[in-house]
């Protein structure tokens, strides 16, 4: 008689993912097989099960078994960039090339109204209309410079050249124009998500917060065909995830920490790339927690974290720790890495690195303060006046609008300030990724900046990172 062969891997079709979340938990806690799990399953309530041990007994992973896909059309870039500002994400952003803003428009911020809405519209408009311009004139000149190579069809060659184009025009672009993210996240990630949306300063995100509690409480908007499950795929969810408010009072309390004690600005000219591997954790923590309200270089609050007693360290620590409840992990900035990075770049820049995951990031707020880039290309196409006349026009509307809505005419071409701390590991990986041939030259001179500064700090370490210089090209190869 043959012998039935056991199969040791199965695999589920897809299920909501509540009860996935809870049929897996049920199977790593009992004898049964997956099968039998998935049964018990359907005749019991897992919104009960999921508020009983994950919202109110805090069993963290089990929410990390069940996983939703969500997506979002139509946000601003500023929203985007917020929305992926999860290190346990995954997803995708609709790319602005090729993309017809004079038919998607931009994003009105709903906290403008009447003059200072139409100033701002005003100027949303005159960047875009130069923006289109600038790109109209950079693909002539990119086709005068770089004529068509013989192995290559006329359709490829004319993609590149766009492409080409799109890389220095979109520094014309501003946060407030809209764009699309599919994201793949666990129920425990989304919960964050929510929760941090709906504490956040802008409209536009808070709202963004209670529209995806609202969608996880409803039937899904698409379905693969006439099969697919039709309840609600994460209702209980829906229920708990309330604004995150240890985040919104320990920032608020970091603010005006530094503002009665910190001393004026030392001045100090730090790098577009500054290197830093804090030797000291607590003074590393500190510096970390008042970056992204302090508006100084890393180094500048490392150093005055370094220089003080333990007192002031205790209070900077004791405050970004003291509103946190016991849902609440610690705030990102407690936790460390051997390496910081502080970056001064432009925001379009900013939007590329800001996809890697494997290291923790910090931003200053949005300002003119830095200025802006102008691409060598720019230049070199004969454009420098009417590029930068477009940008000083729209970033002085920009200051003369109220915050945080002005945010959303920020050109992609002005600069700002984050602070990436990473391993060696992922530097190595952001330095020969981001360097190569094929990517924006924006985020290229930043990988390379950073090799050069790990051969400065540790030349054994810098032996091991590989990157490729930005004045090697290939400008037709995507």
């Amino acid at each position: 008689m043959p012998v039935e062969t056991v199969r040791r891997v199965l695999t589920l079709a897809p299920m909501p993912p509540e009860k996935c979340a809870y049929a897996l938990a049920r199977y790593s806690r009992s004898p049964d097989s997956i099968r039998e799990s998935i049964e018990w399953v359907r005749s019991h309530d897992s919104a009960r099960f999921l508020e009983h041990f994950y919202f109110q007994y805090g069993h963290s992973s089990i929410a990390d078994l069940g996983h939703l896909v969500v997506c979002f059309e139509g946000i601003s870039e500023l929203a985007a960039i917020e929305v992926e500002d999860e290190q346990l994400w995954d997803g995708q952003a609709k790319s602005s090339r090729y993309q017809d803003f004079s038919r998607s428009g931009f994003v009105t911020p709903a906290e403008l109204e009447d003059a200072d809405a139409r100033r701002y519209r005003t100027a949303a408009g005159m960047l875009l209309a130069a923006y289109s311009r600038t790109h109209a004139a950079l693909v002539e000149h990119l086709t005068e410079r770089l004529p068509r190579p013989a192995g290559m069809k006329d359709d490829a060659y004319r993609r590149n050249i766009a492409a080409r184009a799109f890389d220095v025009a979109r520094y014309l672009l501003f946060l407030g124009i809209p764009t699309n993210i599919g994201q793949i996240t666990s129920i425990r990630t989304l919960e964050k998500q929510i929760r941090r949306l709906r504490a956040s300063g802008y409209a536009e995100l808070r709202d963004l917060g209670g529209e995806i509690a609202a969608a996880c409480a409803a039937e899904p908007a698409c379905a693969w065909d006439e099969h697919s499950p039709r309840e609600a795929v994460a209702p209980t969810l829906a229920r708990w995830a309330d604004p995150d408010s240890y985040l919104t009072r320990s920032r608020r309390d970091l603010e005006l920490w530094a503002a009665q004690n910190l001393p004026a600005p030392a001045g100090l000219e730090a790098d577009s790339v500054d290197l830093i591997r804090p030797a000291d954790i607590s003074a590393d923590i500190v510096a970390t927690l008042l970056y992204p309200v302090a508006g100084r270089p890393f180094r500048e609050l490392y150093e005055l974290a370094l220089s003080w007693g333990a007192g002031l360290r205790r209070e900077v620590l004791e405050i970004g720790a003291r509103s946190r409840t016991d849902r609440d992990e610690l705030l990102r900035g407690f936790r460390g890495g051997l390496l910081a990075f502080d970056i001064v770049m432009d925001a379009g820049g900013y939007r590329d690195l800001h996809r890697h995951r494997r290291c923790q990031q910090f931003r200053q707020p949005f300002s003119t303060a830095l200025g802006f880039e102008t691409p060598q290309a720019i230049g070199q196409a004969g454009l420098t006046a009417e590029y930068e006349a477009a940008l000083r026009e729209a970033l002085a509307c920009r200051d003369s609008l109220p915050r945080p809505a002005s945010d959303y005419l920020t050109p992609f071409g002005a600069r700002c300030r984050s602070l990436f701390k990473m391993d060696l590991a992922e530097a190595e990986y952001i330095c020969r990724v981001r360097s190569g041939v094929k990517g924006h030259f924006s985020y290229r001179d930043v990988a390379w900046r950073m090799k050069c500064k790990l051969d400065e700090l540790d030349p054994e370490l810098g032996r091991l990172v590989q990157a490729t210089p930005p004045w090697v090209e290939d400008p037709l190869r995507r």
